[in-house]
């Protein structure tokens, strides 16, 4: 049976609790009905803890132990327990009992009904019982946390919080970057800077002295604050750099208004989106379409367009590869219009890709199709973002014509930003667009929009507006 949910355990210097930790977690009715895993890190401990793992792994198929030979920290291990976790879901399990493991119920209640994407469980929402603890300690933890709420525009009331359950895939598609306990504060950070369902649980907490063995310190509430600053106005929150260059042109609103606007006198009722991403067109699109149905070929982007459009009721999203005719059988003819906006580049047999369009659309039914333009101006950008080819027009309407469709419009698109293209691509050799850069451009979408056609210069992409036969032609 597949795993669902994965228990990530750190460990440093936890002999003596290390084992009824694990033994609690294990223990929960809960895996009755939810398949489990644990994995525990040995984070370089001097004393007895790896030993205790190792015995308890013995006795209890589920755990796994991976060893640090030397102390990293805390997200150093929980680096490592993510990278070997085989479960949709992930939960940070400390080894010092201060967490309760029977509020794991409640913690993971969000994530299996599918509402969050991520969940605290919060000390100072405590509905339970909790240990009446250091008061300059609990004022810090106050502090950091209204300062990264301000810093990452969340109201949560625990940030430090060391109860934090996510889906796996999600984080993993992270760059976590620290090694000790700022884990907790960038983790909030770019979890929110990403968009997701962020909940909070109320847990009960029975926090240690010092003399108890207690790890976190003054220095680590002033490296915390760092870590907010730092991530908080870095932006690092993709591993792929396709990803990146869609989040950053996330930021640029009145742009992608201006090419919604471009298309959307062809635009029916009944909608089909091929390549959505994060929705950054779909925002545009979706209001007051019958249907709309946004597709993908990535879980994550598929998730951060839920989140971003989960308040429209004729809104659904699923997966969907325009390479692949089985993803389209379910669909077929169900749409009066396909929209695939700098999708088709990325298809090698793009042919193929073009037919399953066709096979979507309802007879009548138009398709509306974005590509780059001018294969001279091809460049590094184009490589990170995993383009084949760029289109000429005659190309372009060749391959539609040759799929069945009658070209009824075939116009170009963005001649402002071809010198930009050009020098970031093919002279810099860059792989990325500046985030600077692009809020500067869309700032001054409005004088674009006004000297694009006068341009003396090819457009960066071509648009074809292209009609299915009717049934009978």
């Amino acid at each position: 049976m597949p795993v669902q949910v994965s228990i990530l355990i750190p460990v440093y210097n936890e002999e003596e609790l290390v084992a009824a930790a694990v033994e609690r977690v294990l223990a929960l009715p809960l895996w009755d009905s939810v398949p489990v895993e644990a994995i525990a890190v040995d984070d370089g401990s001097t004393d007895g803890s790896g030993e205790a793992l190792d015995q308890i792994a013995r006795e209890r198929p589920c755990l796994r132990v991976i060893h640090h030979r030397r102390n990293r920290g805390k997200g150093a291990a929980i680096r490592t327990a993510l990278e070997n976790a085989r479960g949709e879901f992930a939960v940070v399990q400390d080894s010092d009992l201060e967490y309760n493991p029977a509020d794991l119920a409640a913690l993971l209640r969000p994530l299996l009904e599918g509402h969050a994407d991520a969940v605290f469980g919060s000390r100072f929402a405590s509905a339970g019982e909790r240990r009446v603890m250091y008061f300059w300690h609990s004022l810090a933890n106050r502090l950091l946390t209204t300062f990264g709420n301000a810093v990452a525009d969340l109201n949560l009331t625990d940030i430090e919080t060391g109860y934090k359950a996510f889906r796996v895939a999600l984080v993993r598609s992270i760059p976590l970057r620290s090694a000790r306990f700022g884990i907790e504060p960038e983790l909030t950070v770019k979890l929110a800077q990403r968009g997701a369902a962020i909940y909070e649980v109320p847990i009960s907490y029975r926090g240690r002295t010092y003399d108890e063995g207690k790890k976190v310190g003054f220095r680590d509430a002033l490296a915390a604050v760092g870590t907010i600053l730092y991530f908080g106005f870095r932006r690092d929150i993709y591993l792929d750099r396709g990803a990146r260059i869609l989040d950053a042109l996330a930021a640029t609103p009145r742009f992608n208004r201006w090419m919604a606007e471009s298309i959307r006198p062809y635009v029916g009722a009944s909608v089909l989106e091929i390549g959505a991403g994060i929705g950054n067109m779909s925002k545009q699109l979706a209001p007051r379409r019958k249907s709309y149905t946004a597709t993908d070929i990535d879980g994550e982007h598929l998730a951060r367009l839920r989140q971003r459009l989960q308040s429209r009721p004729n809104l659904r999203s699923c997966k969907c590869n325009l390479a692949e005719p089985d993803d389209f059988a379910p669909i077929a003819g169900q749409a009066d219009t396909v929209i695939c906006l700098n999708v088709l580049e990325h298809i090698e047999d793009d042919a193929v890709g073009l037919r399953n369009i066709a096979s979507a659309l309802a007879p009548g039914g138009r398709a509306i199709v974005l590509v780059p333009q001018d294969q001279s101006i091809y460049g590094t950008l184009d490589e990170v973002l995993g383009h084949y080819r760029r289109y000429s027009r005659d190309e372009l309407r060749s391959k539609l014509e040759a799929a069945g469709f009658t070209v009824e419009r075939l116009f170009e698109f963005n001649r402002v930003t071809r010198p930009g293209w050009y020098w970031n691509g093919r002279i810099l050799k860059r792989r990325h667009f500046g985030r600077w850069q692009l809020r500067i451009f869309d700032r001054l979408v409005w004088l674009w929009r006004r000297i694009d056609g006068s341009l003396p210069w090819p457009a960066v992409s071509l648009i074809a507006v292209a009609r299915k036969p009717e049934e009978g032609r």
